[in-house]
């Protein structure tokens, strides 16, 4: 028995199939630890994946976003050499504070010309309010001139008519006193050629009808000069009449003295605005700053030619930034106004809450330079983004910068 159990021992390839069933009994191990572990890892990421998937159910994410503030361009209102710069890039500036200054000298002899021509309207006017007041006043003196003259001549006219009048009685009585001495005078001759009476008689009577004669004569005279001074009270009513018009012409005198001061009026309005305009300029050449916040894009240098068209130096309101994201046009179907947004800041690595202010009308691309053109050529469809603006809650304590890359998220449920 001994010698036939040594003899199995000895066997060739006795130990080779031991082995050999124990490798083939090794993989069936490994292969149930894998079938633990892979249900497991299923189990886990599934549960992640829920997780995630419940946790982000109600809200909509992106990181295309980034935050947007104002850009004040500081301009020159009129051209001028840049005298001095007072601001250096990114110093802070506040509302108000010079920031660039002009060459005033020419200017200050704008102001110096423009008040000069001020002074000189202003002169004008008011000798044209004197020349109105004297023109006034001698108006109404000559007017009244005028018509008592006109009542003077009428006077003058009504006594030399009474002195005509007189003047023919006094000729009809010189007639009558002529006549009488005649026939006197004939009755005497008469008797004298019988010697009825005396030579002296008869002179006497020839006397008598000579001094008669003379009365008529001198009556006569009388009748002719009030006669003449009928005309000459003619005369003086034409002229008279003549200064009346002439005086009541004087409105249209008046008028245009009225007239000469209102063109001293407005000259000396266009005068003050020409001094206006001149101190406005002069006050142009110191250029202040709109707004409080960071000088960005100095481009100017002193000596250069400033113009109104052509920007010095931008400032930047750092008070005043909010969040543009652009979301897919699949993600803003649930986005309105006033949802609550969580703002993830790259910079300081924190998050800021905000709101939805609004949504832009129209994707990106509808508005940039070169709007794309779907029915030219060959179309691919691109998810377009729509820029939504988030507002920030105030956050003293974080100093946003336009321009910084944020990652928003909307709560829309």
């Amino acid at each position: 028995m001994t010698a036939l159990t040594d003899t199995t021992s000895l066997l060739p390839g006795r130990d080779e199939a031991a082995d050999s069933s124990a490798a083939r009994s090794a993989p069936p191990r490994k292969r149930s630890r894998a079938l633990v572990a892979f249900p497991a890892l299923v189990v886990v990421a599934a549960a992640v994946g829920g997780g995630n998937y419940w946790l982000g159910r109600g809200q909509e994410t992106t990181n295309d976003a980034q935050v947007e503030g104002h850009v004040a361009s500081v301009n020159a209102r009129i051209a001028g050499q840049v005298k001095e710069v007072l601001v250096a890039d990114n110093q802070a500036v506040h509302a108000g504070d010079v920031v660039v200054v002009l060459d005033d000298r020419d200017l200050k002899v704008r102001v110096t010309s423009a008040r000069a021509d001020l002074m000189a309207t202003q002169a004008q006017l008011r000798a044209a309010e004197t020349q109105l007041a004297v023109t006034q006043k001698s108006v109404d003196s000559n007017l009244i001139i005028a018509r008592g003259g006109i009542a003077q001549a009428n006077a003058v006219q009504g006594t030399t008519q009474a002195s005509i009048d007189r003047a023919q009685a006094d000729v009809n009585a010189a007639a009558s006193r002529r006549k009488l001495a005649q026939i006197e005078l004939d009755r005497t001759e008469q008797l004298a050629a019988g010697g009825a009476i005396s030579r002296s008689e008869l002179d006497t009577r020839v006397t008598a009808l000579e001094q008669a004669q003379a009365s008529f004569e001198q009556a006569q005279a009388a009748f002719a000069s009030a006669q003449a001074n009928v005309a000459n009270s003619s005369g003086t009513i034409t002229s008279a009449r003549g200064r009346l018009v002439a005086a009541e012409s004087g409105p249209a005198q008046v008028q245009a003295a009225t007239a000469q001061v209102e063109l001293g009026r407005a000259r000396v309005a266009q005068a003050e605005a020409a001094l206006e305009q001149a101190e406005l300029n002069l006050s142009y050449t110191q250029i202040r700053a709109e707004v409080s916040g960071v000088v960005a894009r100095r481009s100017v240098e002193v000596g250069q030619l400033a113009a109104p068209e052509r920007p010095l130096l931008a400032i930047v309101p750092l008070d005043d930034t909010w969040v543009v994201a652009n979301y897919k046009e699949d993600q803003i179907a649930e986005i309105e106004p006033g949802q609550s947004a969580r703002v993830h800041v790259d910079t300081f690595d924190r998050e800021l809450a905000g709101h939805v202010d609004s949504i832009a009308g129209g994707t990106g691309s509808r508005f940039s330079l070169l709007p794309p053109d779907n029915a030219s050529g060959n179309f691919t469809k691109v998810v377009q983004r729509v820029p939504v603006l988030i507002r920030l809650e105030p956050h003293p304590e974080v100093t946003l910068r336009p321009g910084m890359s944020v990652t928003t998220t909307i709560r829309v449920k």
